[in-house]
């Protein structure tokens, strides 16, 4: 990896179930949360929340009381193919190294750039933080971000299960590693 003065820390919300999949209706991102972390200062320099608007399923009741993200909030989103090119434009996401806790959001943008036929927004550096906080402390054991905050001591700020604050989370993470010497990268 190389060394980039920034880093994009994303966390996504998409459409989910308390079961399976209703027929027809795929996972689709409905909330793109994003922090840009200053790797040099280590500090936390901004918050970003983007509301994607689903085109093939809907905000069931279980994902409202998960995110807190109503039908009617997401509905007034932009479109998957305008948050990929805000991605771009204005975070730089194409050639900023990035990361996310886990790769379900890495992955959850793939599926959905290959199903939708829209370019995946994001450069080849991306760093799996979950992964890295496990490894940091030399365990096999994979914690979820609010366990992984308790256990560093840090707050967690906002509302879980929303984009935007689970990346600020993720970030003030990704900081303490750092400060440690222990992120990749």
């Amino acid at each position: 990896m190389t060394t980039a003065r920034f880093l994009n820390v994303v966390d996504v919300e998409a459409t989910c179930w308390e079961g399976p999949n209703p027929p027809g209706q795929p996972s689709e991102i409905i909330e793109i949360g994003l922090c840009v972390l200053d790797t040099v200062t280590r500090e936390r320099v901004s918050k970003h929340s983007i509301l994607v608007r689903p085109e093939h399923s809907a905000v069931s009741e279980f994902c409202t009381s998960l995110t807190t993200l109503t039908p009617e909030q997401v509905s007034a989103g932009i479109t998957f193919a305008e948050a990929c090119e805000r991605l771009r434009t204005e975070f730089h996401a194409d050639s900023r190294p990035w990361a996310s806790w886990s790769d379900y959001d890495r992955k959850q943008f793939t599926a959905q750039c290959q199903g939708t036929g829209v370019r995946y927004p994001f450069g080849r550096e991306h760093t799996n933080a979950k992964l890295a906080f496990s490894a940091a402390r030399e365990t096999k054991r994979r914690y979820g971000m609010a366990g992984a905050l308790r256990l560093s001591g840090l707050p967690l700020e906002g509302t879980h299960h929303r984009g935007g604050d689970d990346a600020w989370n993720i970030a003030a993470l990704i900081a303490e590693l750092m400060s440690k010497g222990s992120w990749p990268g």
